[in-house]
């Protein structure tokens, strides 16, 4: 079977082979927004676009009583405008030789099936139903940021987004970088001045430090790693003429850290070290206490040399946490769905950052802040990467979660 004959047996192949085929990095996502806005004027879907470009499709109620429901995927894909000649191999499409797109894809091509078979069913008893497209998801997260809250009726967003089908995550990471400096009062040369006991250096000061620092996971519950740090860089000693000469020369080698070492200056008492690290957390109060260990630690290190030595540490937060909310009852819709259709769904915390940050830190037209989480439609393999590829049977499979999903949201007295 090729890949043609494979769009034919489905819709949901057809849409989504459409959408893949056509390029959409980041700021890129044109004709792919055309397409979307073609398909709802050919199936008779309310499709309107803010300023920002992002997309809105909205089927109004059929029963008043009910509460409306909302579907969010990304339009962006990571890779370059270059054409997509898609590839079926066995249960797995895939491009040929590039990023296929089913991140994010996959999630918009339910999405739009949805749409169609809800405003098809006439005799559909529902609170509506509410889809959002976002741009510039994979690079920045502007598409998001750009998001007309007050345009969206939902209380509860289900992100198309993660990789693994019958995912649902109810919490996710934040970012925060940590950045520490160490500074020596007093330096010196390394010969003449080694002997005087107040000239510390200010690379074996920060490496004392670091020792005491945590690395790795934190804290982690039945749902996976919620809260971790990460050491990302350490700069220390005299690497001034390294880094110049690396810049000037245009040396690009995959062996940088060694030509510094090379290149660096030994002869020097050297006062000034810096470090960074990544924070994760899906936990405000385990963030908190694990920023709390490390002030402390500074503090103690500040007082064992003072006089001779000051170290600081500062926190820039990147990314809100997406925190797991008491309301449990999109996880048991889920897991109630996915046991009706015979399929072993997944509920956890997810290390790393998805739009449901930001909508978790915002509100709906109703004034009501929103509860998001991460759904899996599909398994995708190698995201971002040249190999990617989806196996396109897990697709129909999550396409009949989230619409047993809806129709079981609508049967519940919310």
């Amino acid at each position: 079977m090729d890949i043609d004959t494979l769009c034919g047996q489905h819709e949901l192949y057809e849409i989504f082979c459409s959408l893949v085929k056509i390029p959409s990095p980041s700021l890129h996502e044109e004709k792919v927004i055309q397409w979307i806005q073609d398909f709802c004027k050919k199936n008779n879907l309310s499709c309107n676009l803010d300023e920002y470009k992002n997309v809105y499709i909205s089927i109004s109620a059929t029963d008043s009583t009910k509460q409306p429901l909302m579907f969010s995927s990304h339009m962006d894909v990571v890779g370059d405008s270059s054409e997509v000649n898609l590839i079926l191999d066995g249960e797995y499409i895939k491009a040929n030789g590039r990023t296929l797109g089913a991140d994010d894809k996959a999630g918009v091509a339910a999405a739009l099936m949805l749409a169609k078979e809800v405003n098809s069913d006439k005799t559909l008893k529902h609170g509506g139903l509410e889809i959002t497209f976002t741009r510039d998801e994979e690079t920045n997260m502007s598409g998001i940021e750009h998001v007309d809250f007050s345009r969206i009726k939902s209380k509860y967003i289900l992100v198309c987004d993660a990789d693994k089908l019958a995912q649902v995550q109810i919490s996710g990471a934040s970012y925060t970088n940590a950045k520490l400096a160490v500074k020596a009062l007093i330096g010196g040369h390394s010969g003449i001045d080694i002997g005087d006991k107040t000239r510390l250096n200010a690379a074996k000061l920060i490496a004392e430090l670091l020792a005491e620092f945590p690395q790795g996971t934190f804290y982690q519950d039945e749902t996976g790693v919620i809260t971790s740090c990460n050491l990302g860089a350490i700069a220390a000693g005299g690497i001034q003429n390294a880094v110049k000469s690396i810049v000037d020369d245009n040396i690009n080698s995959p062996d940088y850290i060694t030509t510094i070492i090379d290149k660096a200056s030994t002869n020097i008492i050297n006062t000034d070290a810096k470090a960074s690290y990544s924070i994760r957390s899906a936990s405000v109060q385990k963030e908190n206490e694990l920023k709390q260990i490390m002030v402390g630690l500074v503090d103690e290190f500040n007082e064992k040399y003072k006089g001779l030595a000051e170290a600081n540490i500062t926190f820039e937060v990147h990314l809100p946490p997406f925190e797991k909310s008491d309301d449990d009852l999109i996880p048991e819709l889920h897991t109630k769905v996915c046991k009706k259709l015979g399929i072993q769904n997944e509920v956890s915390s997810f290390h790393a950052g998805a739009e449901t940050h930001i909508y978790a830190h915002n509100k709906n037209a109703d004034g009501a802040t929103f509860k998001p989480y991460l759904l899996g439609l599909a398994d995708i393999y190698n995201m971002h990467s040249a190999n990617e590829k989806v196996d396109y049977k897990t697709m129909l499979k999550g396409y009949s979660i989230i619409k047993e999903l809806f129709l079981e949201f609508n049967s519940e007295k919310i």
